[in-house]
């Protein structure tokens, strides 16, 4: 999988979102019912603006001195016996991780939650060496396993394609499961099946949402405690992490965590918030072994540009929650393992404009994500520099569509062709006008709505109602004109 999802072209994506219509509902009612609980959980914190300019000053603060706090981190962790390695690339990371592996002659290896494993393709490269095998102990990546490893569609809810019934048939096919789709029971069988390999396995992988910089330990949120079994069973643990997810202590970590989970699952703080490094003498669990690997893969694409500001993302998924576009093509329609409006942004940096250069374009630009981000990224204006970059430094917007924008262009900065356009807009689109039952006052009273809009407007008119402009006489500035007449005269 890595960082790509799908072999499909961008239409082809969204075309397969469009007759979705289950994973439609699931996003919406998804989005409606995060809304209400993040917004009654940063409320009940208080002063939410403010710990949002805070958490952003640790972020960008951070973010200037990687170096220093990464060298310190790592000099930290060696100090407790850990090792660290810096990989590059997703093949070092995953050649780190093999080379550990068949070193402990580990057969089972357990998976807690984590993007940048799946990023770097971890899973295929383990299912790969003879006799090992990987559970993924999130319950949502544990679902998308048993489905023929299914591409999760949201940073923080990967299954939310997926109604009970579809998993439940995927648990009786690959379980053996024979019971009924209340959620209780298919985690419990889910459970079942986990903890027996959890006993078993001799190697843990987890993620980590912010290493901490002064004392070479790692913090890590969940939900369902199995990162802590992760970390605790086995005697050798693999952390993976992006470069860019360090704070300088634990002050800071407690504040962003306080910020994560309101602002991904709208809880006053996630059930189980673990620091966690190599096995201590005096404790009883633990790893005895604890590797490191901090990774690049194209991070640093966007230090001292302007697309630094992403990497101050914390990867709390709230402004896929809020996200319209989101809402209508779901987190397969990007292609990317980081969709909605953070994916649009950080999926050119990582892997190019070549692969993603249409998901800066898959943005309606209206800000919601701007203005929900609790790190305060200005995402709708990344957006807007990845097109600047790739229409004006890059030279990518060329033919047709290059044409009908510099027209649109100038007929809207020259007064006299705008009025002219204005003049004659309801007579000219009336070809490809079609009449339409009037739902909405006012929306299609002029003789009806664009059905199949020419150029650039067809990607608007194929899921939208567009109406016919009304007659000059009616339009908004002759009503204006007759109205401030009439003020004068009364």
């Amino acid at each position: 999988m890595g960082l790509t999802t799908s072999t499909k072209t961008f239409k082809e994506r969204l075309e397969d979102s469009k007759k979705d219509g289950f994973m439609q509902k699931a996003v919406a009612k998804a989005q409606d019912d995060q809304w209400v609980k993040r917004e009654g959980a940063r409320d009940e914190l208080g002063h939410w603006e403010q710990w949002r300019e805070l958490g952003e000053q640790i972020r960008q603060h951070t973010i200037s001195y990687l170096p220093d706090y990464l060298e310190q981190f790592s000099d930290k962790v060696a100090e407790q016996g850990g090792k660290v390695f810096f990989a590059q690339t997703a093949e070092e990371a995953t050649e780190y991780v093999k080379q550990v592996v068949i070193e402990k002659k580990a057969k089972k290896v357990v998976k807690s939650k984590s993007m940048v494993t799946t990023e770097v393709d971890i899973d295929p490269m383990l299912l790969n060496l003879d006799g090992v095998s990987v559970m993924e102990t999130d319950l949502a990546e544990f679902i998308l396993q048993m489905d023929d490893w299914d591409e999760p569609s949201h940073i923080v809810f990967p299954s939310i394609h997926k109604n009970r019934e579809q998993i439940r048939q995927v648990f009786a096919e690959k379980l053996g499961y024979q019971g009924d789709n209340d959620p209780v029971n298919l985690a419990r069988c889910a459970r079942e099946v986990m903890r027996k390999f959890f006993l078993e396995a001799e190697v843990g992988i987890t993620g980590c949402n912010f290493a901490i910089a002064d004392s070479g330990v790692i913090n890590l949120n969940t939900n369902e405690g199995n990162a802590d079994l992760t970390i605790s069973i086995p005697k050798t643990q693999i952390v993976l992490m992006g470069m860019e997810r360090i704070v300088p202590s634990i002050k800071e970590a407690e504040v962003l965590d306080n910020l994560l989970a309101r602002s991904a699952v709208g809880q006053s703080l996630t059930t189980y918030v673990t620091f966690a490094g190599i096995k201590n003498e005096d404790e009883s669990d633990g790893p005895e072994e604890f590797h490191v690997v901090i990774l690049d893969n194209g991070r640093s694409n966007a230090l001292g540009t302007a697309f630094e500001p992403v990497l101050q993302c914390i990867r709390c998924g709230s402004c896929l929650n809020v996200c319209p576009v989101y809402r209508h093509i779901g987190g397969h329609g990007y292609g990317s393992i980081y969709p909605g409006p953070i994916g649009a942004v950080l999926s050119p940096v990582l892997g190019g404009y070549k692969q993603f250069g249409e998901l800066p374009y898959a943005s309606s630009l209206c800000g919601a994500c701007t203005d929900t981000c609790p790190v305060k990224i200005p995402l709708h204006e990344l957006l807007i520099e990845h097109r600047r970059v790739m229409t004006n430094e890059l030279n990518m917007q060329h033919g047709f569509d290059d044409f009908q924008m510099r027209v649109v262009g100038k007929a809207t900065a020259t007064p006299s062709l705008f009025k002219m356009a204005m003049k004659i807009d309801h007579v000219g689109l009336a070809p490809l006008s079609k009449k339409k039952e009037i739902t909405v006052e006012n929306m299609f009273q002029y003789g009806g709505y664009i059905a199949k809009g020419p150029g650039l407007v067809k990607g608007w008119t194929d899921v939208r109602d567009l109406p016919r402009p009304p007659k000059s006489s009616e339009n908004f500035r002759s009503w204006y004109k007759k109205h401030k007449a009439g003020e004068k005269n009364d």
